[in-house]
């Protein structure tokens, strides 16, 4: 009976001796896609877990710059002098497309409220403190808004999402950009710090007078309202995957290095608060097999992944860029 459990102990044993896993960490944006595709990989691989902490962009900047991780994640592309800080060349590879939606909890107000880019640079500089201020009132004709204090609420950590939000505040705002400018983290004018998207999805809907800027996903899931942005074309535009689509077919043409920001894209339909996501990869891996690993699930998220990407409001790669993101997993080993 002994030996037969014995037996029985090894034979569940060796599985997990030949299981590999891969840890990574870093942005909160893309987290509930991520999560997704690594579950399905490891369906189709048992063998193979990867592990992700989503913890923000600086944090994913942070640890993949120490080593500490097989791979990061960020929404705001690594600066030359964080890439200069690296020992072993970095890749950024894009994965999807998101939007960071204006999400507001308004006594009264459940529809869509229209916001101009003045008004809402106002808004998180402080300047416009009441939601029934004319900045607002008078892009939305025939809404009722209250004379409701507004909480501005924005996020504690270093962000991807900040980054992209603060980028296009710089981009449509002479006095953000000289004042705040754009960063992963920045030195806030107002406003309460909720830590991820999921913080400040929840402090949103419970602080009623809230707006902050969340990823799409996060604001969809937790049924909190989003307004439409108006573009660089004049027209007011709602995230969606057609938006988002539109921005990165607008924008400037992809560098080799995939480091690019689509913020106020110039197409009429583009949603102006856009962005590309990425993985941040070690060229070379500290371990040859699971430089191996790496390459064939990026290989697999391009070429497989992508199709999951509609069911939780991300856009897929353009097909352009898919090509070259094939070509560049080449050099990962």
């Amino acid at each position: 009976m002994l030996r037969r459990i014995a037996l029985l102990c090894i034979a569940l044993a060796i599985p997990a001796l030949g299981q590999t896993a891969l840890n990574g960490a870093g942005a909160t944006f893309p987290y509930p896609m991520y999560s997704k595709w690594f579950s399905e990989y490891h369906k189709l691989h048992p063998d193979i877990e990867i592990n992700y902490q989503s913890i923000g962009s600086g944090g994913g900047i942070r640890q993949v710059l120490a080593g500490t991780v097989d791979f990061g994640a960020s929404d705001g592309p690594m600066t030359n002098e964080q890439l200069a800080q690296a020992k072993i060349k970095i890749l950024h590879i894009p994965t999807v497309l998101g939007a960071v939606v204006p999400a507001y909890n308004v006594p009264g107000v459940s529809g869509e409220v229209k916001f101009t880019p003045e008004a809402l640079a106002g808004i998180f500089l402080g300047k416009i403190t009441s939601w029934n201020d004319a900045a607002i009132t008078n892009a939305n004709p025939g809404v009722k808004f209250p004379a409701q204090p507004i909480v501005v609420i924005h996020r504690s950590d270093g962000s991807g999402t900040t980054f992209i939000f603060t980028d296009y505040l710089s981009k449509v705002s002479s006095e953000w950009q000289s004042q705040v400018g754009s960063a992963t983290s920045v030195k806030w004018p107002v406003g309460l710090g909720g830590k991820g998207n999921e913080g400040v999805a929840g402090m949103i809907r419970q602080m009623q007078g809230g707006i902050g800027y969340i990823e799409l996903i996060y604001a969809v899931q937790n049924k909190i309202p989003y307004g439409s942005v108006k573009n660089a074309s004049g027209n007011f535009v709602k995230a969606s995957l057609d938006s988002v689509t539109a921005a990165a077919a607008s924008a400037p043409k992809m560098p080799a290095d995939f480091r690019v920001s689509i913020t106020n894209a110039p197409g009429k339909d583009a949603y102006p608060v856009s962005s590309f996501t990425w993985l941040l990869i070690p060229e070379k891996a500290k371990d040859a097999a699971k430089g191996k690993i790496i390459s064939d699930f990026l290989t697999w998220m391009v070429d497989d992944g992508q199709k999951m990407t509609a069911d939780l409001s991300y856009a897929p790669l353009p097909g352009s860029v898919a090509s070259k993101v094939r070509e560049t997993i080449k050099q990962v080993h």
